[in-house]
């Protein structure tokens, strides 16, 4: 998966986690790795601060918080997820390919 991606996935999860707790990196990196990301405590602190930074986090010393605008952001990605996937989880078929007569 391209990196640019990868990130934004992230970031949903890290939404999505403090939308039910407070977060920490040393929270977030096992549960992100379960997911199958291969993320550095770096990365992960780097993601959390950009999400700060967006004002969708608040830091309080080791912990981060969702913010109000975290809590719409997260919503209006759950309203557009809910209609990616009704398109893009569909079975992927092959497209016959044009015949030459």
């Amino acid at each position: 998966m391209r990196a640019d991606i990868q990130n934004l996935f992230i970031g949903i999860h890290m939404l999505y986690h403090a939308h039910e707790r407070d977060l920490t990196i040393s929270d977030m990196q096992p549960e992100l790795e379960r997911h199958g990301y291969k993320v550095a405590d770096r990365e992960v602190k780097q993601e959390l601060e950009r999400l700060t930074a967006e004002n969708f986090l608040t830091s309080h010393g080791e912990g981060y918080s969702i913010t109000g605008a975290g809590i719409e952001e997260f919503k209006e990605i759950q309203k557009n997820l809910k209609e990616l996937c009704k398109e893009v989880l569909k079975p992927v078929q092959r497209k016959k390919a044009d015949t030459i007569a």
